[in-house]
């Protein structure tokens, strides 16, 4: 039947994807929970085929317990890109490691519990990696300012997609109890497949959006009672995408800002929100659109020159970021000012 290869085929392509994150890895610890995350739907993948599609029976006792490593790793991974995974001591992992320890109890005492524990599991990590980010964007400090809005979406994909394991947990518990588990292996064998190659593809994206190490430079002074205030804020940070023309840097995400201006990051993201009903990624990409048409006016570098002094890596960022801020493709809004421009 299709469905048998299908797992294989998904695991190779998230051996690939994996290989070629860690081919262009710049050494940064927080992607390798990442890195973690697609390798293990790999393994799943590969576990999913064996089991369903080659009826290898030892396997269905693998599985629940690296499934159950899942939603944790998923959690892991978002976390790496806040800056509250400093913060992380040696009992949350501990924690984190519970669930597939109960997993393994419940193998050799009541198995029956194993897929409703699993259920439960899923269910709770995608509220737990929810509420992680919602503040939206700007509650994943360490990441680019770039890759931010997609990271964030990845998040939100990521959360859906451990619920949708959870439902199809829900469905083959009902298909074998009216059934007998006639259907069970076709629902499995797609649906988790759709999940795992999911999460594969949302680590791959928001992987990428962590920044390389930063170089040392002297730290900035601590700002005056005053930098409190929203205005005040905003000024500062100003003076630095104005001044020091920070948004040229293309691994500046909020705790970098936060360490260069010397104001907490909550206190910048609130201040930038408050005054210009944005998100620090847009306001940092609205500086960078506006020196792109700066370039674009006045010099005749090509597009793709344009987009790497800008402070933007992909041209999908920087096309989507344009388009959002100019209503036009940088080509045409090259074109329009150059005739304008002549009729002036």
């Amino acid at each position: 039947m299709l469905f048998v290869p299908l797992p294989f085929v998904v695991a190779l392509l998230l051996v690939i994807l994996l290989i070629a994150l860690v081919r262009g890895e710049d050494t940064a610890p927080a992607n390798r929970p990442f890195l973690a995350l697609i390798a293990l739907c790999a393994l799943q993948s590969v576990l999913v085929g064996l089991h369903w599609g080659y009826g290898l029976e030892p396997v269905r006792f693998v599985r629940p317990v690296l499934a159950a490593i899942v939603p944790p790793l998923v959690y892991a991974s978002f976390r790496s890109l806040t800056h509250r995974d400093h913060e992380y001591r040696h009992l949350d992992y501990v924690i984190h490691l519970a669930p597939a320890a109960l997993i393994v109890l419940l193998i050799f005492t009541w198995r029956m519990l194993i897929d409703p524990v699993l259920m439960i599991l899923y269910v709770a990590y995608a509220l737990i990696i929810l509420r992680l980010g919602r503040s939206g964007p700007d509650a994943l400090d360490e990441a680019r300012f770039e890759g931010a809005v997609p990271a964030y979406r990845a998040l939100q994909i990521a959360a859906a997609a451990l619920c949708l394991s959870a439902l199809v947990d829900l469905l083959v518990a009902l298909d074998f109890e009216w059934t007998k588990g006639a259907n069970a292996a076709l629902i499995v064998t797609n649906a988790n497949i759709f999940g795992l190659f999911l999460f594969g593809l949302t680590a791959s994206v928001a992987g990428r959006s962590r920044p390389a190490p930063e170089a040392k430079h002297e730290a900035a002074p601590q700002p005056s009672a005053a930098s409190a205030e929203d205005r005040n804020v905003l000024s500062r940070i100003d003076d630095l995408m104005l001044g020091q023309k920070l948004y040229r840097d293309e691994n500046l995400n909020l705790t970098r800002l936060a360490r260069r201006a010397g104001i907490p990051a909550r206190q910048i993201s609130g201040a930038i929100n408050r005054l210009t009903a944005k998100n620090v990624s847009q306001y940092v990409n609205d500086h960078r659109i506006a020196e792109a048409c700066r370039l674009l006016k006045d010099t005749d570098h090509a597009v793709t020159a344009v987009m790497f002094e800008s402070g933007f890596q992909t041209k999908s960022n920087f096309n989507r970021e344009f388009r959002r801020v100019t209503g036009l493709n940088p080509v045409v809004w090259r074109e329009r000012n150059a005739v304008n421009q002549g009729r002036d």
